[in-house]
């Protein structure tokens, strides 16, 4: 069985500093890079694709609500035309500086509020879909499984990328539990490793966040666990 192991990186110059993200990156096979609407610059953008490359890891676009104050985890109610046009611009400006870098865009990963949004909201989904058929040649979108804008981007031909996630509660319908909520982000590296062997049979990519509490050691974790249980981890595009 082959699987991705990803991680939203980009999105703080302490963690990259501290050497944080950079562990991560010789951990993972994919990086939802940031594209600085709801953290992040385009400094740190260059710095992350370019570690990236150099590592052989796949290069995703984190895109999310320009919500930098509530780290786009507060859902915005933006018109469909400015979603679709935020989105295409975010996954323009990462793609021009991972080029740069000798790397490519590879994938499409929505993140926080507008992630868990797409899931059951067809408007909001369908512009998201849009921005990503807006590139010419769309890119694979990942998302939770069962996500309204995984069945759209499926219905007009976009690959899509079904994704779990090793540290984080779910609901008994699937859904993620709200940060807010006591126990959704799990930080027991045993525990994010059992559940990301769960998760394997249902999903091709598992993501570990690089701002739970010891991200690097729940990635290892997790890597550990999946190749443990006869899985090869390669990148999304591979």
């Amino acid at each position: 069985m082959r699987i991705d192991l990803n991680a939203d990186l980009g999105e703080s110059w302490p963690r990259w500093e501290s050497g944080e993200d950079v562990a991560l990156l010789d951990i993972v096979t994919s990086a939802n890079v940031c594209c600085g609407a709801y953290a992040g610059d385009a400094e740190l953008m260059q710095a992350t694709c370019e570690a990236a490359v150099a590592r052989g890891v796949a290069i995703g676009a984190q895109v999310g609500y320009p919500d930098r104050g509530n780290f786009g985890r507060l859902h915005l109610d933006m018109p469909s035309d400015e979603l679709t046009g935020e989105v295409l611009s975010q996954i323009l400006l990462l793609d021009g500086i991972a080029r740069a870098a000798g790397g490519v865009v590879s994938y499409v990963k929505p993140h926080g509020a507008l992630y868990n949004r797409i899931v059951d909201d067809d408007v909001q989904a369908q512009a998201v879909v849009d921005a990503v058929q807006g590139l010419g040649t769309p890119l694979p979108l990942l998302g939770l499984p069962g996500s309204v804008s995984l069945s759209i981007a499926e219905a007009c031909g976009i690959p899509v990328i079904r994704e779990g996630f090793a540290d984080r509660a779910y609901t008994s319908d699937g859904r993620l539990v709200p940060r807010s909520e006591p126990g959704a982000v799990l930080d027991d590296p045993e525990a994010v490793a059992a559940q990301a062997v769960r998760l394997m049979d249902s999903v091709s990519s598992v993501c570990v966040h690089s701002d739970s509490p010891g991200a690097v050691d729940l990635a290892r974790a997790v890597r550990t666990a999946l190749e443990a249980h006869g899985a090869e981890l390669t990148s999304v595009i591979a």
